[in-house]
């Protein structure tokens, strides 16, 4: 990839369509990429952003419905990308799910939602990505979390599952190598989850970062772009965009 720039690539982002996944989509938009934004359930915004981004410039913007949990399915999104773009160069494996599972209350399918959606997808998906991406000497971006080192009290199957994704992302950085690079990313606090309202839990939160205060959707997607554009002498590592909450810890 030429530094600086995304013109004529195209980006295949999971869980675009909402939250920091759609901030990165229009990020790497921005920077000349096209996208392909996949969604399970939020079909009204993924069709607005689709359409925002498109109005910037023509052609550049398609959606995709998949339930990524239905692993059979994931060669079907590389396949569009390649279909609509003609290839495939970034693949972020965005989309995650995150809640509670408490000691005496963790069920199987809590397990196998959390886990697979942030473990079992990002592998599988990298895996039926990897030929195309090879082709283009690409890249895959994983966003991890902060809690894959440090874990969260109630937290545990997706602490868990977000570590298994840190060390996956630096085993597929050796096994794709050396066409294709694999980095992944560890947001600290940048955006509450929906539904968390405890203001004594945010100022806590926001107390322990280094910085004293809250990052944004952007700064995420600007190390997306980073990754993307301006760093093609790195590979297997997460970097950790968090204010420094995990030093100060």
């Amino acid at each position: 990839m030429s530094i600086g720039s995304l013109t004529g690539k195209t980006v295949l982002i999971t869980g675009g369509a909402r939250r920091v996944g759609a901030v990165i989509a229009r990020t790497l938009h921005a920077a000349g990429a096209n996208l392909v934004v996949h969604y399970r359930r939020s079909a009204s915004e993924a069709a607005q952003l689709a359409d925002e981004l498109n109005d910037r410039r023509t052609n550049s913007a398609v959606t995709m419905q998949a339930d990524l949990l239905d692993i059979a399915k994931l060669p079907s999104l590389v396949e569009f990308a390649q279909r609509t773009f003609g290839g495939l160069d970034v693949l972020v494996n965005n989309a995650s799910s995150f809640y509670p599972t408490p000691i005496g209350e963790i069920t199987p399918a809590a397990w196998d939602d959390l886990v697979g959606s942030n473990l079992k997808v990002p592998l599988f998906l990298s895996q039926a990505a990897a030929p195309a991406l090879r082709k283009s000497n690409g890249l895959i971006v994983n966003i991890v979390d902060i809690h894959s080192l440090r874990p969260l009290r109630n937290y545990t199957v997706y602490c868990a599952a977000k570590a298994g994704l840190h060390m996956l992302t630096r085993s597929l950085a050796k096994e794709l190598g050396p066409e294709i690079r694999v980095n992944g990313i560890s947001p600290g606090p940048v955006m509450w989850p929906e539904g968390q309202s405890d203001d004594g839990a945010r100022a806590k939160i926001v107390e322990s970062t280094i910085l004293k205060r809250m990052g944004t959707p952007e700064d995420i997607a600007r190390t997306v772009l980073f990754f993307a554009s301006s760093a093609p002498f790195i590979t297997g590592q997460i970097l950790a965009v968090d204010g420094g909450r995990s030093v100060a810890w």
